[in-house]
């Protein structure tokens, strides 16, 4: 008996703006948001992904897609959103050996959030926003790339108070 085809990566898109929405992990310790920020215009290749589902989300994002950028780590604490990247290249075979041969997409800083999102807030969560409970974070734990349903993305935007674009100046109270 024939295997039923899996599901092709299905991303929500905003309907307002037609951008879709995407979560990308790393370790902090391999690349943080600060190497992100600091890399030439803010622009870096996402690339060294090996996962069919993640490389599948990667090869369907679009210029212009607005992604979450995750720090993953060992410690709970470390586990948490702290910025957004929009796709600056979209899919691109690899042009060298090593971890840019499988391919990449060029990610470019958009601003950092004010409050990192942690994953506990997240799951605190699951129940009261729509699309939270089936958000791949949650259900799938070690994927490094997924989509996000809009309306999660617009809870953790607003959960980490909007972020801070490069060249802005936080204004200090009082």
């Amino acid at each position: 008996m024939p295997r039923k085809a899996k599901p092709t990566v299905q991303p929500t898109t905003s309907i307002t703006t037609g951008t879709q929405y995407w979560l990308l992990k790393t370790e902090p310790g391999e690349w943080s948001w600060s190497d992100q920020a600091r890399a030439p215009g803010g622009a870096a290749p996402w690339d060294g992904v090996r996962n069919r589902q993640a490389m599948n989300s990667l090869r369907a994002m679009r210029t212009g897609d607005r992604c979450l950028f995750y720090h993953s780590g060992a410690g709970a604490a470390s586990r948490r959103v702290v910025g957004v990247v929009d796709v600056a290249r979209p899919w691109y075979e690899g042009e060298g050996e090593g971890e840019a041969a499988g391919g990449a997409v060029d990610m470019r800083a958009v601003g950092e959030f004010r409050l990192p999102v942690t994953l506990g807030a997240i799951k605190k969560a699951a129940g009261e926003v729509e699309g939270m409970k089936d958000f791949a974070l949650l259900r799938q734990p070690r994927l490094s790339v997924m989509p996000v349903p809009a309306k999660v993305w617009d809870w953790i935007c607003e959960m980490g108070g909007g972020f801070v674009q490069d060249g802005d100046v936080e204004e200090e109270e009082g």
